[in-house]
């Protein structure tokens, strides 16, 4: 009987620091992207299966939402999103997005430049490390490796 309820106990736990952590992703968000780009679309879905609104914006100079947020030149990537006070570039990992709005660094936002495959929204196996960068008025600097 102690071993039952110690594993509910702990079962309930985890449940609750799981939905704390979600708790701390904002309800909405808005994704800009070319209008043709279909990896856009299955990355919001990510998003959106951590229960956030994503409105998609498809007709936008998107080198002008990028220099607004901040991103580095050269460190883009096919979307940026606007979510709470942080910009997201590209085919960020959800851990990295988790932990982004987990630890609320002061910076404008993170980013994973290119299209890696096995990223969310990249089919495919992950291939190499995903070094997600943070940055703030165009400069980056490392914020994790997964």
């Amino acid at each position: 009987m102690k071993r039952k309820a110690t594993a509910l106990l702990v079962s309930g736990a985890l449940m609750l620091g799981a939905s704390a952590a979600q708790a701390a992703l904002p309800a909405e968000a808005t994704l800009y992207k070319n209008p043709q780009c279909g990896c856009c679309d299955e990355y919001a879905r990510h998003l959106e299966a951590l229960g956030i609104d994503v409105t998609i914006i498809d007709n936008v100079e998107l080198g002008e939402v990028k220099q607004q947020a901040g991103v580095p030149y050269g460190q883009g990537s096919c979307h940026t999103i606007e979510i709470g006070q942080y910009w997201i570039e590209g085919h960020v990992p959800m851990e990295a997005v988790e932990a982004l709005f987990e630890q609320q660094p002061d910076i404008d936002g993170i980013g994973l430049a290119g299209m890696p495959i096995g990223t969310p929204g990249m089919p495919g196996p992950q291939s190499e490390p995903y070094n997600v960068y943070a940055f703030s008025d165009q400069e980056a600097q490392p914020f994790m490796t997964l």
